[in-house]
């Protein structure tokens, strides 16, 4: 199954701190504002979104059709194809994809533990 980019949501306390923060690990803006109150930052392939005030708790995303920097895959698993392996292996999804649409959707699923992965695509 290919899940697409990789990246970790972090819910913050204080986007800017935490900007800094991830900055002096050699961290850059890669999308989002301050003002928005969400960022994107990367190092290298590796991705960490910060969201002030918008998340309940820190999430493991995957982008079906993205590579790391975004750029549009031409070979990827639809969302609504991972979504009905999922299902078939009687995972039990928080969310879903509109299996009657096409392009962007998502789903969430949470693991044993609880920990959230929202599978994301925004292409397609």
């Amino acid at each position: 199954m290919k899940l697409g980019a990789f990246s970790i949501s972090l819910k913050v306390k204080d986007i800017k701190k935490s900007k800094t923060f991830y900055e002096t690990l050699g961290f850059q803006v890669f999308a989002g504002s301050l003002e928005s109150k969400y960022l994107i930052m990367k190092n290298e392939s590796s991705l960490i979104g910060l969201f002030q005030d918008m998340l309940e708790h820190n999430i493991i995303t995957f982008n079906p059709g993205w590579d790391a920097d975004a750029n549009t895959l031409d070979d990827f698993d639809d969302v609504r194809v991972i979504q009905k392996h999922l299902k078939e292996k009687k995972i039990k999804l928080i969310s879903e994809a509109d299996e009657s649409t096409s392009g962007p959707a998502n789903l969430m699923v949470a693991d044993p533990d609880g920990n959230v992965i929202l599978i994301d695509q925004h292409t397609g």
